[in-house]
């Protein structure tokens, strides 16, 4: 008897974690859901690059540090907009990639195609392109410069659609500011 209770303390102990892992935003596999999963390219690429916590804590530190010191080194070359784009653009995609460490790439591209976001993750996505595609093959700094005003508009709608309640706060404000009856 005391052998099964035991073992019920040691799956009460087991699931007590895995909530706590679903809730700081680490996927949690069972057994059905392994079995469950068909082959796709992400289901694969899950399997594959299985991390430690402490793993992709370090992944996600080193690659969130590393976006940031590019986008803030392109501050230093805001002047010349091919190099800012450039810096500007590999930082975002940086701090972007960073988060795929915490929660898996599956679940960062599933969480990025959300309906409430999806429409914000393409323009950021869209907006990264062509500020690459103006700094590295058109070479205009014109374009370039709209590009990065335009991605980090993106950015920042991007951001905000993580937070609840935010995107609609932020419509309101500036409705308020802007408006022009008196």
């Amino acid at each position: 008897m005391e052998k099964i209770s035991e073992a019920f303390q040691k799956v009460k102990k087991h699931q007590a974690v895995e909530k706590m892992k679903m809730l700081v935003g680490f996927e949690v596999e069972d057994e059905e859901s392994v079995a469950a999963e068909e082959g796709g390219l992400m289901d694969e690429l899950n399997r594959n690059c299985s991390l430690s916590t402490k793993q992709r804590i370090h992944g996600f530190a080193i690659c969130f540090a590393a976006g940031l010191a590019c986008t803030f080194l392109s501050m230093l070359v805001f002047f010349k907009p091919i190099k800012f784009g450039i810096t500007f653009t590999l930082g975002n995609l940086l701090s972007l990639g960073s988060t795929a460490f915490l929660v898996g790439p599956k679940r960062q591209v599933t969480m990025m195609l959300d309906p409430v976001r999806m429409y914000a993750t393409a323009i950021f996505l869209a907006s990264m392109i062509i500020a690459l595609f103006s700094a590295l093959y058109v070479h205009s700094k014109l374009l370039t410069f709209l590009a990065i005003i335009l991605e980090f508009g993106a950015l920042i709608w991007y951001s905000l659609s993580y937070i609840p309640f935010a995107r609609s706060m932020v419509t309101k404000v500036l409705m308020a500011c802007f408006d022009t009856e008196f």
